[in-house]
């Protein structure tokens, strides 16, 4: 493990607003946000937008460090490396607040830092992520927890935080672009040790001139990303020397990948969003495929949602790739639901 290098565990934030007229924003709602209110947020977290794709139900940009989602009523922003992911809070709820928007729901996740050590306040440490967040939330959320939710591998744990206010069923589906949350789940993927071979192809050949967008495309398709989901569009890009990121939109579900290949630290994530009713093999092929890119070494998944099942998709897609089940973990959060932390390793590493 390199002394120095950089974070690829990104650092994810999830707001909900309501508004008591959604119909004066013809749907829109937060995306309305001008692109000069998006880059004062980011300038916050210190990172900037590098490409942006959107269709009828979101809006989608890739970060110089992640992602950003926008939904009429949802805001979903994961950032790596040093950023201060959490210092968003507070202008995103000003700039929904000048929308006649309301904040009713925060969550806030992350695995375990590589680099602890080099990451900038409110950072340093959950306990004072905790603090933060609830210094910057209105009273109103009054439903909130903290968990480190642990596993037998010393160096990975998930961090949650939620809050919530008591309406926030009721609240959350009053744009008919997005579905309820009661049906959705959300699957984080976290991956080290990646095959050093397959990492290699984030890399930028010596003496490319494309430009990010032409090399993360040439990625995309080199490695078969973009036959994770066909069906969706993708918005990609390369970065220099190395590093990939991608969004994909699908209707009104999106996907993410974000690749730092250096060989003492290599990192890979995917996420992606799913409902309960989708054929139950849909997922387990989904993960299939978004693993195998990267035949890491060691792999952590997330599930948030409100139905127990998707956990055994998780494990039934994992099998096959010769990756063991070794820590399984389970908690409930205010209006996220049921989360499911699970740790695989690779039986038997080639």
């Amino acid at each position: 493990m390199a002394v120095s290098g950089f974070e690829g565990f990104e650092k994810r934030l999830e707001l909900h607003f309501f508004g008591d007229d959604p119909v004066n924003f013809d749907n829109m709602g937060l995306r309305l946000l001008d692109f000069e209110s998006i880059e004062k947020v980011l300038h916050a977290v210190q990172c900037t937008v590098v490409s942006a794709v959107g269709n009828h139900y979101f809006d989608a940009y890739v970060l110089s460090e992640s992602s950003l989602f926008v939904y009429p009523t949802k805001i979903i922003i994961k950032t790596c490396g040093t950023t201060q992911l959490l210092k968003s809070i507070r202008p995103l709820i000003h700039f929904a607040s000048n929308l006649g928007l309301r904040l009713c729901g925060c969550r806030y996740t992350r695995g375990s830092f590589i680099f602890p050590k080099s990451q900038p306040f409110p950072h340093t440490n959950f306990k004072e992520e905790v603090v933060y967040i609830e210094e910057n939330l209105p009273n109103h959320l009054c439903y909130r927890k903290a968990s480190v939710m642990p596993s037998k591998l010393a160096s990975y744990s998930w961090h949650v935080f939620t809050a919530s206010c008591d309406q926030t069923h009721q609240l959350l589906p009053r744009f008919a672009a997005v579905k309820s949350a009661d049906v959705s789940f959300t699957v984080e993927v976290c991956m080290t040790e990646l095959d050093l071979l397959l990492a290699r192809k984030f890399f930028k050949k010596t003496g490319d001139s494309k430009n990010g967008d032409a090399a993360g495309n040439e990625m995309t398709e080199l490695t078969g990303i973009d036959n994770i989901n066909p069906g969706a569009i993708i918005c990609d890009f390369a970065f220099d020397p190395c590093g990939y990121s991608m969004n994909g939109i699908d209707g009104d579900r999106y996907s993410t990948i974000h690749v730092t290949p250096e060989d003492d630290y290599s990192y890979a994530s995917f996420e992606c969003v799913g409902s309960i009713y989708d054929d139950q093999d849909d997922i387990v092929e989904t993960l299939k495929k978004a693993v195998q890119v990267f035949k890491p070494a060691t792999v952590s998944i997330s599930t948030t949602n409100h139905s127990y099942e998707v956990r055994t998709k998780v494990a039934r897609a994992m099998e096959p790739l010769g990756l063991k089940c070794r820590s399984c973990a389970m908690d409930e959060f205010p209006a996220a639901g049921t989360i499911v932390f699970q740790t695989f390793t690779a039986a038997r590493r080639k």
